[in-house]
This record gives structure tokens, sequence and C-alpha cells, in this order.
């Protein structure tokens, strides 16, 4: 590969049919980059602990309050039910829209104009009247879900209540009736976790899980396991952790379903006979020697150079992913193909 990147374009991780994940839903672009502000996927770490979300899918009305330790959490649904966690995509959109803008030195508000279309092509969905129809049902979702709870953001803690969002108003309508422009107004306490980058950068397959569960393990394993080789952690404790209210045998037998399955991004799961869930990086990023080309110290620091946005320990990942996909060839210069991957993928990123 010398000074470039010797890389064929791949498909995504693995096809659809093979994978069990969703379909890319725009092959046209890279989904996971915001037009506007060349976003990369983050979550709060404060929703990615604690079960905020329910993983039902058809309305849940029921009031739930976890405690773990000395953090409390209830949450009240709306007559439209509690949000659920594919409703947390706008969520992952708006705060991705706020970390480019913090990176990139720009003002920043709780207040965040958005376009639809950005929002739905960002998150893999569907562009169909359907999926606008779905969208706004999210929006209601996500301002009607009451949150009352003492876990700290951005080093504060208090006690009180508010919405996923605190407000939203579509600004324009298409002819047809579809939302073009909306305002989402993030509650105090998610845009405090924000703004102290209390955050963390998601792969962009995590769009493409179907299922409720899985969507909520990965980013339990992200939060935990992050980049360590790996993480236990009991089924009993999983459990509560991701909000799942299936009996314990249900619940393994899901577990061991995703395990069997292994297409959760970063991570594979294996279930022992003591019933400890075993979550083990896919790709670290610090390599033992022999497993793969070994990076200078200062190299995260030339990449955000050449990408501002982009957190190079994403795009160190993603190139390591791809070296592998390619054959694992000798590298002469690791750091400059690794540069030149960096400089490739700012230069495919739209403009403003």
């Amino acid at each position: 590969m010398g000074q470039s990147t010797g890389l064929r374009a791949l498909p995504a991780t693995a096809t659809a049919a093979a994978s069990g994940l969703g379909p890319i839903r725009h092959p046209t672009g890279d989904f996971f980059i915001c037009d506007v502000l060349g976003a990369i996927p983050k979550d709060d770490m404060a929703t990615m602990e604690h079960p905020v979300f329910t993983l039902a899918t058809r309305p849940d009305r029921r009031v739930l309050r976890y405690e773990h330790g000395p953090a409390m959490i209830e949450i009240t649904p709306s007559v439209k039910g509690l949000a659920t966690i594919h409703d947390k995509d706008v969520l992952i959109f708006c705060i991705s829209q706020l970390m480019a803008a913090i990176n990139a030195g720009r003002p920043t508000s709780p207040v965040l104009q958005i376009k639809a279309h950005d929002l739905l092509v960002a998150t893999n969905r569907e562009t169909s009247g359907d999926g606008y129809r779905r969208l706004r049902e999210a929006f209601e979702r996500l301002s009607g879900t009451r949150i009352v709870t003492n876990i700290e953001t951005g080093g504060v803690e208090s006690t009180r209540g508010f919405g996923l969002i605190d407000a939203w108003e579509i600004l324009r309508k298409a002819r047809g009736g579809r939302m073009i422009h909306v305002t989402v107004t993030l509650s105090d306490w998610m845009y405090r976790s924000v703004v102290s980058k209390s955050v963390l950068t998601l792969h962009r397959d995590y769009f493409r899980l179907r299922r409720p569960l899985e969507r909520r393990v990965y980013e339990i394993a992200r939060k935990h396991c992050g980049r360590q080789a790996e993480w236990r952690i009991g089924l009993e404790t999983l459990a509560k952790k991701s909000g799942s209210t299936s009996p314990r045998r249900v619940f393994r037998r899901m577990i061991r379903d995703i395990a069997a399955e292994d297409h959760l991004p970063d991570y594979a799961l294996t279930l022992d006979a003591a019933d400890i869930v075993v979550v083990t990086a896919r790709d670290r990023l610090v390599e033992a020697p022999g497993r793969g080309p070994l990076l200078d110290a200062d190299i995260h620091a030339r990449a955000r150079a050449l990408a501002p946005g982009y957190d190079p320990h994403w795009l160190e990942a993603e190139w390591r992913r791809w070296w592998r996909a390619s054959g694992r060839p000798a590298l002469r210069s690791p750091d400059a193909a690794f540069l030149a991957f960096v400089r490739a993928r700012a230069a495919r990123a739209p403009k403003p």
C-alpha cells in the first residue's frame, strides 16, 4: 500500500443478509456524516449507563423506576407512551451536531435547527412519507416522556424533572405534508452532558441494528468495555442495566442469540455456564506487536489536524478494519498509510 491507502472500497461491515444487520438505506453517501456539520455519531454517557428508553415495540405506558447505588431515575410516559430506543436516534443526531460545532469552535445552544431529511439519512432511516410520520411520533414521545433523576451531568447533580427534549417545532412543511425544518430544544440536563463532553463515539452500524436489545447491549458494551480487551458482567445485572422486562430464562436466550449471530459492531459476546456475559472488543485501538501496524504516539493529533471534526480514535479503528479486510498487507510506513486514509476520508465528507 506504501504511501497510499491501497484499500479497496468495500460494502458495509457485511451484507445485510450475511450479518443480520439492517440494510444501508443511503449508499450514495456516508449516512453517518451530517451534511451540515460533518458530525460523527455521538451518544451521551448518562443514557448509555442507565435504562432511560423502553425496549418495547408497542406503546409502553408503564412508570419505570431504577436505582443503582446512589443513582435514581424515574421515567413517566405520556399518553403516547415512553420514548423508545429507536427514538433515541433523534438525540444522537442532535448530540453529534453539537459536538461537531464544539470541536470546530462554533457557538452552541440547546436550541437546534435541523433538517428532517438530514436526520433521517444520518440515522439510516427511510425518507418515505412513513419515515417522516414515524419521526414526528418520535418527537412526541421524546418531549412527552418525563424524567426525574439525581444523575449528574457535567459535574452537576440536581434532582429535578424534565423531558428528554424540552420542545420541538416544525417550521415548514413540504406540499405533501412532510416536515422540512425542525427546531429542537434539548433539556438542560442533556445539554450539560454534551457541552461537558460526556459523550462517546458510536459505530455507524449502530443504526443498522434492528432489535432494541441489540442496540441497548451495544450501548452498555461501548460505555463499559470501551477499548479494553474484555469486560465481564453478570446476566442479572445486564438485564437490569438494559431495562429488559423479560424473565431471566428468556433474557438468557436473547443474549445467547445475540452472541451466536455475532453482528454487534465493535464487540463480540459470549455467555458462560455461570451466567457471566463476556464482552470482547473486536479491534483494540492499541495493538500488540505482530497483531497489526504500530503508529506513532502523536498520530491522533496529526489525524485531527487533517480531518477536523472527526474522532481520530474512530478513524484509526476504521483504518484497521479496512487494513484487515484488504488482506493485512505489509506497510512500509504505517503512519503515512493511515494519514493518507484520513485525508481520503475527510475529502469524501460533504461540504457545507
